[in-house]
């Protein structure tokens, strides 16, 4: 069975949810601490919502510099996958492992609702599951959701197909961002497609009956797709 962590910080509040998305997706869940410098043999991360360190200083700034995080970014560099949920995409940002950053809403409100998504890049460790085009519909809650990048960054993202969820105002509907998100980026991905980060939660979104939908879970069963083949052809060369 594939093994899952999911980072608890002093202040996580939707780790929780995300190791039941890892379970509900067919997986072992591995509580993982931030004092930990450890990954305990996982084969992929889950950085969960919340407000990692009450969100002193500026959302995650803090917790990249936890020791578990330290762990995480190696582990990444290597190649394995990472998810970043909300506060955990901002600590994804604050880390380097995703470029730009989150800032508050341009509102300055805390947005709560559920939020329509278009999927736009079907690639990534996380995302295969999706077909492309493919409109979901996850909860959103952040105070501080707004993606901001340099006209650079933006372009790259945009020209190597690296935005990987989009806000739209409904279903079937244009694109509209509802905290400011500069091109209406609601999630996106590194370069290789096996670090990525998203504002919305899709672990809230695994069954009807506690979610709006259960759009979020294709998530997880992505990169549940993605460990197995990369586990099957491991052990397919170490036999030979």
């Amino acid at each position: 069975m594939s093994r899952i962590g999911v980072i608890i910080f002093p202040g996580t509040l939707d780790d929780v949810d995300a190791a039941r998305a890892v379970r509900h997706a067919g997986a072992e869940a591995v509580a993982l601490w931030h004092a930990d410098a450890d990954l305990r043999g996982v084969d992929a991360v889950v950085v969960p919502g919340g407000f990692s360190y009450g969100d002193y200083l500026r959302a995650g700034a803090i917790a990249r510099f936890a020791p578990v995080m330290g762990e995480v970014v190696a582990a990444a560099k290597r190649g394995m996958p990472v998810l970043g949920i909300c506060n955990g995409f901002q600590v994804l940002c604050e880390a380097g492992l995703l470029p730009g950053a989150l800032t508050r809403n341009a509102s300055l409100h805390f947005v709560c609702r559920d939020q329509w998504l278009r999927v736009e890049n079907t690639a990534t460790v996380w995302s295969t599951r999706f077909e492309p085009g493919a409109e979901i519909l996850v909860p959103l809650k952040s105070g501080e959701g707004c993606y901001v990048a340099d006209q650079h960054t933006l372009d790259e993202l945009e020209g190597e197909g690296r935005v990987v969820f989009r806000y739209l105002l409904d279903s079937g509907g244009g694109t509209g961002s509802p905290n400011g998100s500069r091109n209406d980026i609601a999630g996106i991905t590194d370069a290789r497609g096996r670090v990525v980060g998203l504002m919305p939660h899709p672990e809230h979104a695994i069954d009807p009956l506690t979610g709006p939908t259960d759009d979020g879970l294709g998530l997880f069963l992505s990169v549940l797709d993605a460990v197995g083949a990369a586990g099957a052809l491991a052990e397919a060369v170490s036999g030979r």
